[in-house]
């Protein structure tokens, strides 16, 4: 795909997308309040969830509930979900379908143990077979389209990915999102763009969405010439820039250049944050889960770390209000713009069987 094909209409099954730069699921971060805050910037073309446990939706557990919340403005949405057995995929897909999710998207490409251990995730690629057979009973549950988001193999040994998506493209499948790294590698290392158009090669119709190590528009501009992929999924990129899809979608669908964010701006977007997941869990509820962010704003606004580790250790709400208030002094740093060197996710740095 070149970047002129970008300003063509993208579907995915009969779902028309307003754009090709997508929010990709990152667990306890792109949660309904984050997508509520990013979506109004503009760029998004696409949401995804949490990855949501099969079998803990279709009993409706809270927390499984509590991930496919949404609302009219947090549209289009797809709902992740994971597990190994037939019936309740099906099932769950079906129950999605019902409420009027978009898209069911299933995960194939969880690396931690706690799911690979289950056969799910990453694991459901050592299964050729069986992987296939569900895929096809999971298309023919439901009339909205299903997805599939996986990584490139096993292993750099077992790169099974163009051959999976070959398979899910006969059994229905509307779309596979490609992370470009294996199992193996976890978040280490770069992604193997060359991968991911092995995938977008096998493939006869259905779009490919690259995924994988998308900070910056040229980062975007990059993987759409190296891989030819129909759209991308931003995960860690959008937690430091949530402007980063209105920024894609400018530079490369109309030309226009990059416009940068002021401090002030991060500064607001962050209170609206807080003020939206406070609104949805309550202000004690509200404040641990802001605690994860806190590196991230703390990066992007590149604030003193004794400013941070009052983030980090945020209780309340009239603390985190004047903190704000104190930040609106500060002098921005020159670094504020920077869109490299963000914080890590905590998540394994190497090759382990038992994450």
């Amino acid at each position: 795909m070149s970047l002129s094909d970008l300003k063509q209409p993208l579907h995915i099954g009969n779902l028309a997308l307003p754009s090709r730069f997508f929010l990709a699921p990152l667990a306890g971060y792109t949660n309904l309040p984050f997508r509520l805050v990013a979506r109004p910037l503009g760029g998004l073309g696409l949401a995804t969830t949490d990855l949501v446990n099969a079998r803990s939706l279709i009993e409706k557990r809270r927390q499984a509930l509590e991930l496919i919340e949404t609302r009219p403005k947090d549209q289009p949405l797809a709902v992740q979900i994971f597990g190994t057995v037939k019936e309740e995929l099906c099932a769950a897909a079906q129950l999605l379908q019902s409420i009027g999710v978009s898209i069911v998207d299933l995960n194939m490409g969880c690396p931690v143990h706690k799911v690979v251990r289950g056969g799910g995730g990453s694991a459901m690629m050592r299964e050729a077979d069986k992987t296939v057979a569900l895929v096809h009973a999971l298309v023919e549950s439901v009339k909205i389209p299903v997805t599939v988001k996986m990584r490139l193999g096993w292993d750099d040994e077992n790169i099974s990915a163009p051959f999976f998506a070959r398979e899910f493209e006969r059994a229905g499948v509307a779309a596979v999102t490609i992370h470009g790294r294996t199992r193996a590698q976890g978040f280490s290392g770069s992604v193997n763009r060359p991968g991911i158009r092995a995938v977008v090669e096998a493939v006869e119709r259905i779009p490919i969405i690259g995924n994988g190590d998308i900070r910056t528009v040229e980062d975007a501009r990059t993987m759409f010439a190296e891989t030819g992929c129909a759209a991308i999924g931003i995960g860690r990129g959008a937690l430091l820039n949530p402007w980063i899809f209105r920024q894609c979608e400018a530079a490369l669908v109309r030309g226009e250049p990059v416009v940068t964010t002021s401090y002030a701006e991060r500064i607001n977007f962050m209170v609206s944050h807080y003020e939206m997941l406070q609104s949805f869990r309550g202000e004690r509820v509200a404040c641990i889960q802001f605690r994860k962010m806190s590196r991230w704003y703390g990066r992007s606004l590149r604030i003193p770390k004794a400013t941070q580790h009052r983030l980090v250790m945020l209780k309340d709400a009239a603390g985190f209000h004047a903190l704000v208030a104190e930040l609106r002094t500060m002098t921005p740093r020159p670094e504020t713009q920077s869109a490299r060197g963000e914080p890590t996710i905590p998540v394994p740095s190497k090759p382990n069987e038992r994450w």
